[in-house]
């Protein structure tokens, strides 16, 4: 069993916001394969449903960001799932808008949301889908950026690439995360966008 768990805060005012990319990949995610009702369990919301083969749990934590890992423990614990089995979907600074970085482990980087997942009984070792919605240029508008909607004219590439990582989600069911990281950028429309200089394309 797989456990998929998009990173956003709760709630519609937050619903838009680039801080919730992960919770709009996971819906497309479930919708595309055809996954269960949305219910309350683990404190947050889950839907039940697989991946080909693999049987999957999404997990959308309603606790807000910074108290995600209380939510991903609960569920992983009760499934006795290893970090393995654990994907997260979360939004990333540090790549360009549309692009997608899949990495086992690690730090933070920064982001409160893996950080409490790391904190948490989970540890580090899980799989992260790293969206990339670029960086405003400057750290005091970090907090800002990421609280605020995505501007209509970045709709298509966000809608694009979450179509994209729900499509190509048979790989990552598999376990071959580059494979997955591949294609789903093949699959995800080009965003012409300007980056501050060094953010990584790829």
């Amino acid at each position: 069993m797989l456990l998929l768990v998009g990173l956003g805060n709760p709630g519609q005012n937050y619903a838009g916001n680039r801080h919730n990319i992960g919770f709009m990949a996971l819906d497309a995610i479930a919708h595309a394969h055809g996954f269960g009702p949305w219910r309350k369990r683990f404190r947050g919301e889950i839907s039940e449903g697989s991946i080909g083969p693999e049987r999957c749990l999404a997990l959308k934590p309603q606790t807000f960001m910074n108290e995600s890992g209380r939510s991903v423990a609960e569920a992983a614990g009760f499934y006795k799932l290893p970090p393995q089995h654990i994907i997260v979907f979360y939004d990333e600074l540090d790549l360009a808008p549309g692009r997608l970085r899949m990495k086992s482990g690690g730090g933070a980087a920064g982001h409160n949301g893996i950080r409490s997942i790391c904190a948490s009984a989970v540890g580090a070792d899980f799989r992260r889908a790293r969206l990339g919605i670029g960086h405003p240029g400057d750290r005091d508008k970090v907090l800002g950026y990421v609280l605020s909607d995505f501007a209509k004219s970045e709709r298509a590439w966000v809608e694009g690439l979450c179509a994209a990582c729900a499509a190509e989600a048979p790989l990552l069911a598999a376990g071959q995360d580059e494979v997955y990281q591949a294609k789903v950028l093949l699959r995800a429309p080009a965003v012409k966008h300007a980056v501050r200089p060094g953010l990584p394309e790829e």
